[in-house]
């Protein structure tokens, strides 16, 4: 019999995702996606964080929190799949497991200090805000990028859906006084370019029930789908 093992957290993440609904399936496929790995500002982790900076890229391993499953099911419907076909959890990301723990590989843009915490700046990531971190190692491209590789049905899938802006929506994201306005439009149309509906949602275009909404940053976005085309039909910004 193996002994429980527990962990605790050394970091959390402040992420542009405070909803589950919406948030990329696999990191790197939003890459305008932001967040910080939170740190306190101990003399501990200033030396443990010594030299990170001097690596591009970074695996953070997480847990899965903010989740609504009981007890993990061992066979799961990966939307890649259409949400129809069941496989292993094994053989899927699925955060519903046995050990909800996560692992993504992110960009590092910069380390900083400020009001007792220490920040890693990412790019790229597919997590939830308030996300606790298990764990953070440097992204070594000679030993983790392995060219013979195959995934079976875990390709890569190009952007699905165009994006567009109703002229409501668009008018409130002109209006932004925020510098990253333009950033905002780009997290938003590269999140929804994913598909972020289930599996087995997609292909009922236009079907009564078929509009969707989510939080991305500190603003709700509400879209539909018609002919293979999002469109945002509303913005809403949840602190005014």
């Amino acid at each position: 019999m193996v002994a429980a093992v527990t962990f605790t957290p050394i970091a959390y993440i402040e992420s542009c995702y405070p909803d589950r609904f919406g948030i990329p399936r696999q990191a790197g496929l939003v890459t305008s996606a932001y967040g910080d790995i939170v740190f306190e500002a101990t003399e501990e982790n200033k030396l443990a964080l010594r030299g990170i900076e001097e690596f591009s890229h970074l695996w953070v391993l997480f847990v899965f929190h903010g989740q609504t499953y009981g007890n993990f099911k061992p066979l799961v419907r990966p939307p890649r799949l259409g949400g129809n076909k069941s496989v292993g959890v094994y053989a899927t990301r699925s955060p519903n497991r046995p050990n909800a723990i996560g692992m993504s590989a992110v960009k590092l843009l910069s380390v900083t200090e400020k009001e007792r915490k220490l920040r890693l700046q990412v790019q790229g990531g597919d997590f939830l805000d308030g996300t606790p971190v298990i764990d953070v190692k440097p992204y070594v491209p000679y030993a983790d990028a392995l060219a013979d590789a195959h995934a079976a049905w875990a390709v890569r899938q190009e952007t699905s859906l165009p994006v567009r802006w109703s002229v409501e929506s668009e008018a409130i994201l002109s209006e932004c006084l925020e510098p990253g306005s333009k950033k905002l439009r780009c997290l938003i149309e590269e999140t929804l370019g994913q598909d972020p509906r289930p599996g087995y949602e997609r292909g009922k275009d236009g079907r009564p029930g078929q509009r969707w909404t989510m939080q991305i940053s500190h603003y709700r976005v509400f879209w539909v789908v018609h002919h293979g085309i999002a469109t945002v039909t509303k913005l809403v910004d949840v602190e005014h």
